[in-house]
Formats: C-alpha cells, sequence, structure tokens
C-alpha cells in the first residue's frame, strides 16, 4: 500500500469510528431529548423535581458534547492533511531537547485551544447547574500545576521509551513494556502520597460513628487499612466520591466530602476550616450527601473490588493489552511508508509511537474498550453483590439512588450507548439487581 492510499485509509477508519461514536451518543441524546415527562419504572428512584433539574444538566451536556466533538474532529482532520504535525516536528528539530520541546509546545498549543470549552463547561454548565465550586483564579492555577506536573511526569517516560527503541534490539518491545509496566505500578504507589497533596488537602477522617463502621468493615473482611483520609473535593466540584489505593499491607481509603452529610460534614468542615480552607455551601449542596451506612455500603461495594480480585484482574488485562499494543508498535514503527503518509521524511520512534498506538490501533482499541466495558460491568454487578450478601443491600439502593441524583444523573438510557459506553451499569439496572439478590436470599 503506498502512502497516500494508507493516510486515506487510516484516516476513513478515524471518520468511521468518529461517527459511530456520534451515532450512539445522538441514540442517547434523543432518549433524554425525548423523554420529558418521569417513566413509571423510575419513579422510586427519583422525584419529578430531580428528574428534570437531570435531564436538563444532561441536555445541556449533550448539546455542548456534540459542539465540541465536532470542532475537535474536524481540527484534527485540517492538522492531518494541512501537515501541522510534520511542522511542528521539523520547526522544533533544531532546539535541544527536540522531543520535549515538541512535545511541549503541541501540548500548549492544544490546552490553549481546549481552553474556551472547558472554561465554558466549567463555568456556564457546571455553575448552572450547582456543582462548580472553582475561581476563575484557583481554575487557571490548578490547570498550571497540572500541566507543570505532567510534563515532569512524562518526558522522564518519553525519553526512557526512546531510548529503549534505539538501543533495545530486536527485543525492545519487551524492555519497554516492562519498562512502562514498573512506571504504572510506581505512579499507583507514589500519586495518592505524594503527587495527589500537590492539588488537594488529605485529613484523617475525624473519630466517631462513620470511622468506627468503616474500620469494623475493613477488619471483618481482614483489609489491610492502615489509613482513612477525607479530601475536600468541595472545592472543585459539588460532584462526589470515594476511591481505595494501596498494595500489600498498607491500604487506604479516600472519602470526599460531598459524599457525607449531617454531623459527619460538619466535622470534615470544621477540620477545613481550622486549617485555613473556605467552605461555602449551598442550601442545594446541604441537601447532598449521604448517611453514615449507606457510606458503608458504598464502601462495602469497593471493598468486594479487592475481595473478588478485580483489581489485579484488570491490572492483569492492562499488562497483556500494553504486551499486544508494543508488539504492535514494533511490527509497524519502520515502516517508511506509515510516516510518508503524514507528511514525515524519517521516522522518529515517538513519532511511530504516536502514530500507531492513535491510528494504526485505532480499530482495535475501539473493540478493546467494548470488552473492557462489558467486564466492567460484569464486575460492578459482582461487587453490588459482595455488599449485599454483608447484609448492606438496603443501604446501597439507598447510596446508589442518593449518588445518581445528587450527580443528576438520568436514570434512563439507551440500551446501546450503554453497552458500549458505560462502565458502570445504570442505577436501575444495578438497584434491580441488589432487589433480585434479596428476592432470591430469603
Amino acid at each position: 500500500m503506498d502512502a497516500s492510499c494508507l493516510f486515506k485509509t487510516l484516516l476513513a477508519t478515524n471518520w468511521a469510528l468518529f461517527l459511530w461514536d456520534q451515532y450512539i451518543t445522538y441514540r442517547q441524546y434523543k432518549v433524554h431529548r425525548d423523554a420529558e415527562k418521569r417513566p413509571e419504572e423510575v419513579k422510586e428512584l427519583i422525584n419529578e423535581e430531580d428528574y428534570k433539574k437531570a435531564r436538563d444538566y444532561k441536555i445541556d451536556n449533550h448539546q455542548f458534547g456534540f459542539l465540541q466533538s465536532w470542532f475537535n474532529q474536524l481540527l484534527l482532520t485540517a492538522q492531518l492533511v494541512g501537515g501541522y504535525y510534520p511542522f511542528l516536528w521539523y520547526a522544533t528539530e533544531k532546539y535541544p531537547f527536540h522531543v520535549a520541546v515538541f512535545l511541549s509546545i503541541n501540548s500548549i498549543i492544544e490546552t490553549i485551544i481546549d481552553l474556551p470549552w472547558d472554561l465554558y463547561h466549567t463555568f456556564i454548565i457546571e455553575e448552572a447547574h450547582g456543582f462548580n465550586k472553582q475561581t476563575v483564579p484557583f481554575y487557571f492555577l490548578d490547570k498550571l500545576k497540572k500541566m507543570l506536573v505532567g510534563f515532569a511526569l512524562t518526558m522522564p517516560i518519553v525519553y526512557g521509551i526512546e531510548w529503549i527503541v534505539v538501543n533495545g534490539g530486536p527485543y525492545f518491545f519487551v524492555y519497554i513494556w516492562v519498562f512502562i509496566s514498573v512506571i504504572v505500578l510506581l505512579l499507583m504507589t507514589i500519586y495518592p502520597t505524594f503527587i495527589a497533596p500537590l492539588f488537594d488537602r488529605y485529613f484523617p477522617l475525624p473519630d466517631g460513628d462513620l470511622k468506627s463502621k468503616i474500620e469494623q468493615l475493613a477488619a471483618s473482611l481482614n483489609y489491610p487499612l492502615t489509613k482513612l483520609y477525607v479530601v475536600n473535593g468541595s472545592k472543585r466540584s459539588a460532584h462526589s466520591n470515594a476511591y481505595m489505593y494501596g498494595f500489600w499491607k498498607n491500604k487506604r481509603i479516600v472519602l470526599y466530602d460531598t459524599l457525607l452529610s449531617g454531623a459527619e460534614k460538619e466535622k470534615v468542615h470544621k477540620l477545613y476550616i481550622e486549617a485555613g480552607e473556605k467552605i461555602e455551601e449551598t442550601e442545594n449542596d446541604k441537601k447532598r450527601g449521604m448517611s453514615n451506612d449507606e457510606v458503608v455500603a458504598v464502601l462495602g461495594h469497593e471493598l468486594g473490588h479487592w475481595a473478588l480480585w478485580h483489581t489485579l484482574i484488570n491490572l492483569v488485562i492492562t499488562e497483556v493489552n500494553l504486551f499486544l499494543c508494543f508488539s504492535v508498535f514494533a511490527y509497524f514503527y519502520k515502516w517508511d511508508a506509515l510516516y510518508q503518509a503524514f507528511g514525515y521524511r524519517d521516522t522518529p520512534p515517538i513519532i511511530g509511537m504516536m502514530l500507531v498506538f492513535q491510528f494504526v490501533l485505532a480499530l482495535y482499541n475501539q473493540f478493546a474498550h467494548m470488552g473492557q466495558v462489558i467486564h466492567s460491568r460484569s464486575a460492578e454487578f459482582g461487587a453490588d453483590e459482595f455488599a449485599a450478601k454483608l447484609g448492606h443491600g438496603d443501604n446501597l439502593i439507598g447510596a446508589l439512588t442518593k449518588l445518581g441524583v445528587d450527580n443528576l444523573s438520568m436514570p434512563i438510557n439507551d440500551s446501546l450507548y450503554s453497552w458500549c459506553v458505560h462502565t458502570h451499569p445504570p442505577v436501575v439496572e444495578r438497584v434491580a439487581a441488589v432487589r433480585a439478590f434479596q428476592a432470591k436470599k430469603q
């Protein structure tokens, strides 16, 4: 295949995948647009007022998403056809640390182009629906910090990969795989402890009923919990979250303050104020959050992922996928026609990796993602059942319902979109599955 034909084929594949994504997204939009009245099957899960708020939020995000997606796709096509990337690559080759200069300038340009979209989404859409908590100065400082930290983390990895490609011999892709695997494990270890605190302050969860219940739950499952933190998520957004991290006998749990309610939230906010952090809550913010038993049920679900080995299984899947991708890169990275197709005069390894991962593997990535979604959905149902087996079924249903309402999630979805995109099954399906398990158990 000559370079011209190859370029047209890869660009056509890119467009086909984009149009597929737009098709399933339009199906989801159509379901939300046409469901003006709250369906009968979700009346238990959401009241009329919250349903209207969730629908308005989704419609705004859909319309914004369509515009941004088409802009980005047309821009990418213009850049590829017009030779933007090879122009920037050769324009920066005279500078020391050529790869770093190229990637940095490209990253800055991409950030500037994306900035109006991100500002609109944050300060117009998220603000209008009661989620945004950032000020403009905080937003820009946060974005600058993320860029600098991202640059500091990325550049050594990029140069490490380039060195291995040049010096690794015929099996260099194996060495890259090992190198990246070590980096992933290292980042999983150091990111929460050393990098995440650059952006947020982590506080020990205050003593009380919630802390005692979480520690009892962890002890009952022999989960080696060493630290229990709460983070001020409300300084950015009213969306709620919780996560676990750590290896071996050093496990930690982090709760966002937006997940809490009542006395527990008040105690946490008192900690923030004493530490000099600003807390501003609207009346809507005060209504959000869960009871202590519901928070414990959510953590019962998360501990289910640990007990059922989902985290390790996901890591193995990631490693196998990385090995396959690097193997494909090793096969194609010296293919002159690939570089010529996109306007390059030689075969720089980093450019080759970008072309292979973004374009050659595009179709594979789509199918791999869909497989990951199916696996993830199965794992979520499994973790829900695990929490229900521990006796937290009713509280988990309450927690899932509140999470949906607090985050303005629409309780109805297009089935094809959901199967292709939702790594977490819709709340309606999860609640039904928990109830079915409880009925079977009785």
